[in-house]
């Protein structure tokens, strides 16, 4: 069974960072096959962040404050999230792509890649 694990939310001031984490458990996923996404309320779910075989990519409105990295051997993947502003605050959650494969960098984020969902981690920026 492919367990999805998240951790690291919590609340931080305007300006703080928080430092994610997935854990992959199950021989379905590595990093390389891993993306984080954010939900806020009343707003539609947002890929964030990934790794994949050509790099990385980031939403727009991450870039320059985020950066992700991983753990290969431990199937983990760690968003670290600096200069955090109140409208990042959301629900981040971490997915498994359903076909894990080359994808181009504009679509490496694209939500209806991944079908395996972790349940979530509230983070909270005031």
């Amino acid at each position: 069974q492919v367990q999805l694990v998240e951790s690291g939310g919590g609340s931080v001031q305007a300006g703080g960072s928080l430092r994610l984490s997935c854990a992959a458990s199950g021989s379905r996923y590595g990093s390389l096959c891993m993306g984080w996404f954010r939900q806020a309320p009343g707003k539609e779910r947002e890929g964030v962040a990934r790794i994949y075989s050509g790099g990385q990519v980031y939403a727009d409105s991450v870039k320059g404050r985020f950066t992700i990295s991983q753990d290969s051997a431990k199937k983990t993947l760690y968003p670290q999230m600096d200069s955090l502003k109140p409208e990042d605050t959301a629900i981040y959650y971490c997915a498994g792509e359903i076909i894990c494969g080359v994808c181009s960098h504009d679509h490496c984020l694209d939500d209806s890649r991944f079908g395996d969902w972790g349940q979530g981690t509230q983070v909270t920026v005031s």
